[in-house]
């Protein structure tokens, strides 16, 4: 289920004369509006930025908070929100603003503690720690260290939702090697699913194997979440059981498929015809070419202001990783930028960009109409149960083929990989990988035609 929301800050005079202003949180959703308090004020309304919903930068107040500090805050209160509304899409329910506002709390309270005493004598290794207690304490501690984005969040809480449905009273004493390939059990035959895999069609109901049971590569990556928190666990001393670290259960799996467009494809759509009926379509083709020919995320273009846009070159800090990429742009990509350079759009945004979910919808017709259909057989597989399905091209495509489009595409035109890294805001070689395996395979592949001159 989505649950369509949006959510802003806004500023709220107070004080005799009504200089100071309160920060405020403000979400809709159904028809409801919920306002809470993040807890931050300002001296003056001149020292937020309406665009940018951000204290500006320099901005020091009476008690010493900088906008630094601040803006900080108001990010951890916006993820906390976020994180709320993705509880009730979990769980199918379309909540009142009270049951949002308390989720909220709960959340805020569980993430900053409000007393860290008692935390701090939690360190010294209590004899009994409680395998529940202590993951949540992994949750507060480890998502502030390291700055978790809301999905990181919502991954490990999915690990605990399956953990506690497994067994409620779990300690870490339980988790030998019998426990753990009963949990592996559990997910593979026993998990339900809240989206079952196929669409009903003309079928009165879901086959079991629609709504129950996770594929291998989706049980490897709870492991990993699971390893991920024990070895937490153990290096703070609450953990004493380490069968966890020797645990490697057999999960076949196959690569997962590298979807890109090739160049004649990107000419297919580039030169696909959007008049009519199909108008609507054409801003998402100038986004989706904008990301082949720029390699951003959609996160990172849905972000993109005019201000970001520079001379010859974009200036982007990703919502991803908080990489500063300095990405210079080609004759497509300035093209684009150029058709919506007078366009003035919310929030001060470089281009019409849509959320994630509705654009992957229209991606999808539009590849279908530009008629990309290369046929490709995807296998997964639950248990060693072998599960194969045949599927055209373009219900493959993504937000983020975009970007494999632009990798796949820069390494096949002899661009080094390290300055493809630069662009792109890969750290190391690891990742780039697969896309240098495909641009090899197309060498190969191509050397064939040189037969042809004999």
């Amino acid at each position: 289920m989505i649950l369509k929301h949006q959510l802003s800050f806004k500023l709220r005079p107070y004080g005799s004369e009504k200089k100071a202003q309160q920060i405020q949180l403000h979400a809709s959703f159904n028809s409801q509006r919920l306002i809470v308090s993040t807890g931050c004020q300002l001296t003056s309304a001149d020292a937020w930025d309406m665009t940018e919903q951000r204290v500006v930068s320099g901005y020091k107040g009476g008690k010493g908070e900088t906008a630094l500090s601040i803006n900080d805050k108001l990010r951890h209160c916006k993820e906390q929100m976020e994180m709320a509304f993705r509880y009730f899409e979990a769980n199918d329910i379309f909540p009142t603003k009270e049951q949002v506002a308390q989720k909220y709390q709960e959340r805020m309270k569980g993430i900053i503690p409000k007393k860290p005493e008692p935390l701090r004598k939690r360190e010294h290794a209590p004899k009994s720690p409680d395998f529940y207690e202590t993951f949540e304490e992994f949750l507060r501690f480890s998502g502030e260290k390291n700055a978790w984005t809301p999905a990181t969040f919502e991954k490990m809480e999915a690990l605990r939702t399956d953990l506690k449905a497994f067994r409620p009273k779990l300690q870490f004493e339980d988790l030998t090697e019998t426990t753990l390939t009963k949990f592996v059990a559990y997910l593979r035959d026993e998990k339900k699913l809240h989206t079952p895999r196929k669409k009903k069609g003309d079928r009165d109901s879901y086959d079991d194997e629609d709504i129950t049971g996770l594929k291998n590569s989706t049980i490897g990556k709870k492991l990993g979440y699971l390893r991920w928190f024990l070895n937490w666990a153990t290096d703070k001393g609450y953990n004493k059981n380490t069968a966890y670290k020797t645990f490697k259960p057999t999960l076949k799996q196959t690569q997962k498929k590298v979807i890109y467009l090739t160049k004649e494809e990107l000419g297919k759509l580039q030169s696909l015809d959007l008049s009519g009926p199909n108008a609507h379509l054409e801003p998402v083709r100038d986004v989706f070419l904008f990301c082949c020919f720029t390699g951003l995320r959609h996160s990172d273009v849905y972000n993109l202001r005019k201000h970001d846009v520079k001379e010859d070159h974009l200036e982007v800090t990703t919502i991803k990783t908080a990489d500063t990429l300095s990405i210079e742009l080609n004759k497509v990509s300035l093209t684009i930028l150029e058709k919506y350079k007078n366009v003035d759009f919310k929030d001060g945004k470089a281009l019409p960009v849509i959320q994630n979910q509705p654009m992957n919808r229209d991606l999808k017709e539009l590849c279908k109409l530009a008629e990309i259909n290369e046929v490709y057989k995807i296998v997964t597989y639950k248990g060693n149960l072998r599960q194969e399905v045949e599927k055209q091209k373009w219900e493959l495509v993504g937000t983020h083929t975009g970007r494999r489009t632009f990798i796949v595409n820069a390494l096949s035109l002899g661009i080094p990989p390290n300055v493809v890294m630069k662009w792109t805001g890969h750290n190391d070689y690891t990742s780039m990988k697969p896309y240098i395996d495909i641009v090899d395979s197309i060498k190969a592949a191509s050397m064939g035609k040189f037969d042809s001159l004999i």
